[in-house]
């Protein structure tokens, strides 16, 4: 498995919009419709990384928690289909199914998005403001596969809580680790 960190853009950053085929509805969806009114959690995965498989359970929980017009999950895959046929758009909607995705599950087939994020690897997750400006990158948590911690999603439900309460994350901010975005 390939161990590669997240890159740690900077906070304030403002969220590159997009526009994007969901592959649950078939339907196009755009950051601007669908942002939270308090924050919205960008989750860069993949169906084949043994890293997102690990934390899908917990980000699947962590939906469904703040599932409300506050906080929004948006989750995209930009891997490259040709020499990764398991990320296929199809195989991206069994995959939502299987792991009870609650949030869109978008597929960036010219990898523009993940280039506009600075995404580096899966999973690599972001949350936003209302205004659309960085306040947390890095890690779900400190788990990862074979490591003997359990997934609890801490660090992002930290970053979602101090941003519900109004108050700064002091907490560090890691990077995630997983597999490299694999580019065409």
């Amino acid at each position: 498995m390939a161990r590669t960190p997240s890159n740690m853009i900077s906070l304030g950053s403002d969220a590159p919009d997009f526009n994007l085929i969901d592959v649950t509805t078939n339907s196009s969806l755009s950051l601007s419709d669908s942002k939270g009114d308090i924050g919205t959690v960008i989750m860069f995965i993949c169906n084949h990384c043994p890293y997102v498989k690990h934390v899908n359970p917990t980000i699947s929980r962590l939906s469904k928690k703040y599932h409300s017009n506050d906080i929004k999950f948006i989750a995209i895959s930009s891997n490259d289909i040709i020499n990764y046929p398991d990320d296929s758009p199809e195989k991206m909607k069994i995959n939502a199914i299987e792991n009870d995705f609650n949030f869109p599950y978008l597929y960036d087939q010219t990898q523009e998005v993940a280039k506009a994020y600075d995404a580096a690897c899966t999973p690599d997750f972001y949350l936003y403001d209302s205004n659309l400006k960085l306040v947390y990158r890095g890690q779900l948590d400190n788990s990862r596969p074979a490591n003997d911690i359990e997934s609890d999603g801490s660090d992002m439900e930290n970053a979602i809580q101090c941003l519900k309460d109004g108050v700064e994350n002091k907490e560090l901010q890691k990077p995630s680790i997983g597999c490299n975005i694999k580019w065409k």
